[in-house]
C-alpha cells in the first residue's frame, strides 16, 4: 500500500486532468498544487524552487502548451514549456530522489501506421505542438532517474477548450455540422485518465514490485474518428436533432497539420500497473453521468 504521508507535487491542477487529480491523487497523500503565480512552467527557476523547497516524493505534471495551432506560431513558447521545462523537473526529481510522472501526447506520432502504435514505434511528429511534446520526452530520458511518462489521446472534461464542449455547444447554436472522419485515433476522459495515473502513482510510491521507468500509453480500448464521437456525444447528451456530415480533412483547414491515425495500445499499462480494461466509449458514458450529476 502506498504511503499515505507522501508528498505530492501536482503542477497543472486547473487543466482538464490536472483539475480531476486534486481528487483522484488525495488518497495517497498530501497534494501540494501551487497555482501558476507561484509555479510556472515558462519559468524555470520558479519550478526548481518549489521542488527544493517541498522535497515531494511525488511530482505529477499535467501542466503543458496544448494548443496544437497556437504551437505553430508559438514555437519558442511551446518548446519551453513542453520540452525545458520537463527537462528541468527530471532533474530536480532526480536531486529530491523523487518520482516524476509526465503527459505526453499521440500527436507525437505521424500517422502513418494503421494498427494500434504501441511503445516500442518510433515517434515522428508532424506539427510543432507534437515535436515539442517528443522532446520532452527525450529530454526525461536522457535525465534519467524515477520517471513514468504516460502519452494519452483525444482528452475532454468539463474544463477548458476541448472537442467533446465544443461540439455541445455548437449542438446548440446548430441543426447541422460538418467534422472530420478522416483522422483516428481514441477519445479519453480526463476522469478516466486521472484515475488511472493515481492507479500507476500507487504503485510508485508503495515502492514494491514497481515497474522500471519509462513510457507507458495511456487510453481506452477501441477507435473513433472525430465525425464518430460527435455522432457519440450527441447520442449520449440527447442532440438527436442535430444532423453531422463527414468532411475529410482536406476540407477543414488548420494551422497545424493533424496526423490520420494515432491510435495507442494500452496494454503495457495495463499489465504493469494494473490499470482497468475500459472502452472510449464506456468512458464517454460515464462523464455523461458525471456531467448529469453536477447538475443535480
Amino acid at each position: 500500500m502506498p504511503d499515505a504521508t507522501a508528498s505530492i507535487l501536482l503542477l497543472g491542477a486547473t487543466g482538464q486532468v490536472g483539475h480531476a487529480l486534486r481528487r483522484t491523487l488525495a488518497p495517497l497523500g498530501a497534494v501540494h498544487a501551487p497555482g501558476r503565480a507561484a509555479v510556472d512552467l515558462a519559468d524555470l527557476t520558479s519550478m526548481r524552487a518549489a521542488v527544493r523547497e517541498l522535497g515531494p516524493d511525488l511530482i505529477v505534471n499535467a501542466a503543458a502548451y496544448t494548443d496544437v495551432d497556437g504551437a505553430e506560431e508559438e514555437p519558442g513558447r511551446a518548446a519551453q514549456i513542453n520540452a525545458e521545462a520537463p527537462r528541468v523537473l527530471a532533474e530536480a526529481a532526480q536531486e529530491a530522489r523523487a518520482w516524476l510522472v509526465h503527459y505526453s501526447t499521440d500527436y507525437v506520432f505521424g500517422g502513418t501506421e494503421r494498427t494500434p502504435y504501441t511503445e516500442d514505434n518510433a515517434p515522428n511528429p508532424i506539427n510543432v505542438y507534437g515535436r515539442t511534446k517528443r522532446d520532452g520526452e527525450k529530454a526525461i530520458r536522457a535525465v534519467g532517474g524515477r520517471h513514468v511518462i504516460l502519452r494519452t489521446s483525444w482528452v475532454y472534461s468539463r474544463r477548458r477548450s476541448n472537442f467533446v464542449r465544443t461540439m455541445l455547444r455548437l449542438a446548440a447554436e446548430n441543426d447541422r455540422l460538418t467534422v472530420v472522419d478522416d483522422q483516428i485515433g481514441v477519445p479519453t476522459w480526463a476522469g478516466w485518465c486521472a484515475e488511472a495515473t493515481a492507479s500507476v502513482c500507487g504503485r510508485l510510491l508503495a515502492d514494491s514490485d514497481v515497474p522500471e521507468a519509462g513510457c507507458y500509453h495511456l487510453a481506452g480500448t477501441g477507435q473513433t474518428s472525430w465525425y464518430g464521437l460527435a455522432r457519440a456525444v450527441f447520442a449520449q447528451f440527447g442532440h438527436t436533432d442535430t444532423a453531422v456530415e463527414p468532411v475529410s480533412s482536406g476540407e477543414y483547414e488548420t494551422a497545424a497539420p493533424r496526423p490520420a491515425y494515432t491510435v495507442l495500445d494500452s496494454s503495457h499499462v495495463r499489465a504493469a500497473f494494473g490499470v482497468p480494461t475500459t472502452t472510449w466509449a464506456e468512458q464517454l458514458s460515464r462523464f455523461r453521468r458525471h456531467v448529469a450529476s453536477l447538475k443535480d
